[in-house]
């Protein structure tokens, strides 16, 4: 195997030489806190990025820096309806996927996994391109399985407050192998563990977030059931460079393949270790557990290092200072306390 650093790995894409090696790319989601950082980085490897987003959960202020760039280009469109546009990959990310934002409107939430994916597929159908589905760990539901590999089916409530997202996702991902057998298409399955980083929804409940706006404002950190479960959170843009790898390796790969940090960590000592990012003097206080909250999760990544000869490289400590960094000028504009 090769070392994920090496340019020449099939699933690390060469530097764009010239106009030959732009491709017109298609980011569903584009304005979100993934599909911003993915317009990015394609926009920097050379590519031609047409950002599609509804606005519900994105915002124009994570684009707001690529509206007068050349080759980047905003639609304003839901992907429960089809779009028509000339394209050559497809980045399927279009989905609310904090329990606040999924569960707000669920029957809307399950209509954009599985008729956003109708939708993106007949897309790649119709064009020849290639298309990328930004699955999640929660197709594992409460796993009983530790860590997960993708040869796990997983523990998933079809019927409670969760499934909306978790079974939708579930859907999309046999929708995009349907798509591979009976149409020959050059699908891959991205399943994404607990991501971080800068422009991260500020109320959108996940944990990272959640705990840093509440320490920033001296607010107590919200934990539940007994802040044991575990989760593993890896950097955005480790993340991204994941995305681009897997939408280049050949067609034979599909995947699914499980992107994220194996290094878990409890929700005690994230909340610890963001007080102290913070300098904060909020305390910790305790809630009951929500229902079908997951209380383990952490990915088994040997495929993606094999297949794309990728892993994580981004410390907690640096990528928590960066979003804490983020959030502080965004939303609070103070300078970091100094330590007497």
């Amino acid at each position: 195997m090769r070392h994920h650093g090496d340019a020449h790995h099939p699933g690390h894409p060469q530097p764009h030489q010239n106009w030959r090696d732009q491709r017109r790319v298609l980011v569903t989601g584009g304005a979100g806190f993934l599909g911003s950082h993915l317009c990015d980085r394609l926009l920097r490897d050379g590519h031609d990025v047409l950002c599609v987003d509804n606005f519900y959960t994105g915002t124009k202020r994570n684009i707001a820096h690529l509206l007068g760039h050349p080759r980047f280009e905003v639609l304003r469109h839901d992907v429960t309806f089809p779009l028509y546009v000339e394209v050559d990959d497809i980045y399927n990310l279009a989905c609310p996927a904090s329990p606040i934002h999924y569960q707000h409107d669920p029957v809307q939430t399950t209509k954009t996994s599985v008729h956003g994916a109708i939708n993106m597929l007949g897309l790649a159908k119709r064009v020849g391109a290639r298309i990328l589905q930004a699955s999640t760990s929660e197709v594992y539901g409460d796993p009983h399985e530790h860590p997960q590999t993708e040869r796990y089916w997983g523990n998933v409530n079809p019927i409670g407050v969760r499934s909306c997202y978790d079974e939708g996702k579930r859907c999309a991902e046999t929708l995009f192998m349907d798509y591979r057998r009976q149409h020959g298409l050059d699908v891959k399955v991205a399943r994404i563990f607990n991501t971080y980083g800068p422009r991260m929804h500020p109320n959108d409940g996940r944990v990272v977030s959640n705990f840093i706006m509440q320490a920033l404002a001296g607010e107590p950190i919200t934990l539940y059931g007994d802040g044991r479960q575990t989760r593993a959170f890896c950097y955005v843009d480790d993340l991204i460079d994941a995305l681009v790898r897997l939408m280049n390796t050949p067609a034979e790969f599909a995947g699914p393949v499980n992107l994220g940090n194996p290094v878990e960590m409890s929700m005690l000592d994230i909340a610890q270790q963001i007080v102290a990012c913070t300098r904060s003097t909020s305390e910790l206080v305790f809630h009951p557990l929500p229902q079908d909250d997951p209380t383990q999760r952490c990915p088994d990544i040997a495929l993606a290092r094999e297949a794309l000869g990728w892993e994580p490289h981004t410390a907690l400590e640096v990528g928590l200072a960066r979003t804490v960094e983020y959030f502080r000028q965004q939303f609070f504009l103070a300078p970091m306390p100094v330590l007497a």
